[in-house]
């Protein structure tokens, strides 16, 4: 059987028992996706449940094993299940991350950490786990510590599940990234950031980017805090939006910058993978200063193809390829 036909068969198993159980306990799709996501992962059925929903579980559950699938193939059935959800979802922070841009963090990630044996990563806006759980496949070589921070409780359980369906060692906490966090400092940070204004001045204003009047964008607030959660030297990886230095809040932001880390990338996404242009988003890598920190001579900057066009992104994989070996290895 393909792995496309094995992604297809779980998601059939997980979709169904899910709407079951919507229509049944009259919970919303992703609550449900949750509850039988528990139920596959704890193999066995709430004795709660009424007796015919139990019927239908038992039914459905017998057609999979998950000891017999990938960490890729439970990801992507996983991922298929919360996208269903997240279309009758209302709220406009359900997004997810689309998987080329989540593979290519990945390989951003494995550049950056060569030599690392062991690594500590931080989501501070974990989502549904998929951008985290999807680069920590990637790792395969390396014994990984994982922490996400995720202010939605139905999100934070999606992210719990996925991450344990993938026997993936994880800490998730449950608050507001921009509050005071609970993780200790890791070595690599990745996030997919939400855009807009946060509404918490009182708790901005001991950041460094704060807007002295009126909101601050909360993509701005998640920048500073995710480096003051990475250790010296650390790398953080951020998806941001593609007018991040043109905006009205820029110069905050860049003074920040200026005095608190090094960009080593900016990478501008295929426009084919956002629904408009205005939605259009980059990858920007930081370093935070510190002891062992490097000053490239230049950074890594790119405008990537459309993921299909294979000749021009192998051409664009090859430059930095290049860079990694000029730039950052022969500093190392």
């Amino acid at each position: 059987m393909s792995t496309f036909k094995d992604v297809e068969k779980l998601f059939i198993v997980l979709d169904n028992t899910t709407t079951a159980i919507k229509e049944k306990l009259e919970i919303p799709y992703l609550d449900a996706l949750v509850e039988t996501g528990e139920n596959l992962f704890f193999q066995e059925i709430p004795k709660e449940y009424p007796k015919e929903l139990i019927s239908v579980l038992t039914g459905e559950y017998k057609k999979v094993n998950l000891t017999e699938y990938g960490k890729e193939e439970l990801r992507k059935a996983f991922q298929l299940a919360v996208l269903k959800g997240m279309k009758e979802a209302v709220q406009p922070h359900h997004a997810m991350t689309p998987d080329a841009v989540a593979l290519f963090t990945g390989y951003l990630v494995q550049k950056f950490m060569k030599k690392a044996e062991h690594l500590t990563l931080l989501d501070p806006v974990i989502g549904s786990g998929n951008l985290l759980t999807a680069v920590l496949n990637q790792l395969k070589d390396k014994e990984c510590e994982a922490f996400g921070v995720e202010v939605d409780e139905t999100l934070l359980r999606l992210a719990w599940v996925n991450a344990n369906i993938q026997k993936h060692k994880a800490e998730l906490f449950h608050q507001d990234v921009i509050k005071p966090l609970y993780a200790d400092p890791v070595d690599v940070v990745i996030a997919d950031l939400p855009v807009g204004y946060y509404p918490d001045d009182d708790t901005a204003k001991v950041y460094k980017v704060r807007e002295k009047n009126g909101h601050t964008y909360a993509h701005h607030l998640i920048i500073e805090q995710s480096v003051n959660h990475l250790k010296e030297a650390g790398i953080g990886i951020f998806i941001v939006p593609n007018n991040l230095f043109e905006s009205e809040q820029s110069a905050l932001l860049q003074a920040w910058i200026k005095e608190n880390v090094t960009i080593l990338g900016l990478l501008q996404l295929p426009e084919t993978l956002f629904k408009s242009s205005v939605h259009a988003k980059s990858i920007l890598i930081l370093q935070k200063n510190g002891e062992g920190a490097i000053k490239p001579k230049q950074a890594i900057l790119a405008q990537l193809p459309s993921f299909s066009n294979k000749t021009g992104l192998a051409n664009v994989m090859d430059q930095m390829n290049e860079w990694f070996k000029t730039e950052w290895e022969r500093e190392k």
